[in-house]
């Protein structure tokens, strides 16, 4: 399926609170559990350099959670329009993301990219918004949809509508390093021992 992925992202100080506010705005909670991104390319990076992205997401449910199966998606090059972060998406819904990863790597393609996470999806009035907790970073929200959608979602959501930005996840990662002077890790493998950083469901997920 094509589509066009219309973005914004905030960081978010207080997750309890604002799950309580979409609660009270008749959000529905569809999933939580751990969310694992795999970003393929060609050993040259000629995707990268195309500000293109392969990427094989798997889902691992919390206990309670409905589940969710697997996605591969590519994505185009990334735009600005209107104050939103904007992408051509092509995406497909899988069972099982190995069988997946294997093809991509026997056609040559290899891991350049990690990204494991924390995730709880809602939806609100046409809005798609995902809470996510990452190893050691700033818990961040996103919401996708139609513009007018991810202004009433944003409204709804109780976070000022200034932190809301069309920027990548490795922006908010430099400006987190920026500001507490401490790296960032986006993925399980750079932790080592040290414990991460979201809810204690999602520890309950391997």
């Amino acid at each position: 399926m094509t589509d066009r992925e219309v973005e914004l992202k905030a960081v978010v100080g207080d997750p309890a609170a604002l799950e309580a506010r979409l609660g009270a705005r008749g959000a529905v909670r569809e999933f939580h559990g751990r969310m694992s991104d795999r970003r393929y390319d060609f050993p040259s990076r000629a995707l990268e350099a195309a500000d293109q992205v392969l990427r094989v997401r798997a889902f691992t449910a919390a206990p309670g959670s409905p589940g969710r199966r697997a996605e591969v998606a590519w994505k185009g090059p990334t735009r600005r329009e209107g104050g939103y972060k904007v992408r051509e998406e092509v995406q497909v819904v899988v069972d099982d993301a190995s069988p997946v990863a294997t093809i991509l790597v026997r056609l040559g393609f290899c891991v350049t990219d990690a990204i494991d996470r924390c995730v709880e999806f809602f939806s609100l009035d046409g809005a798609a918004l995902r809470l996510e907790w990452y190893p050691r970073m700033d818990v961040l929200l996103e919401v996708e949809g139609e513009p007018a959608a991810i202004e009433a979602a944003v409204t709804a959501s109780g976070v000022p509508r200034s932190a809301f930005l069309p920027d990548r996840l490795l922006d908010f990662a430099a400006r987190y390093r920026e500001r507490t002077g401490i790296a960032p890790a986006l993925n399980l493998a750079t932790l080592g021992a040290e414990a991460p950083a979201w809810p204690a469901w999602g520890a309950e997920t391997p």
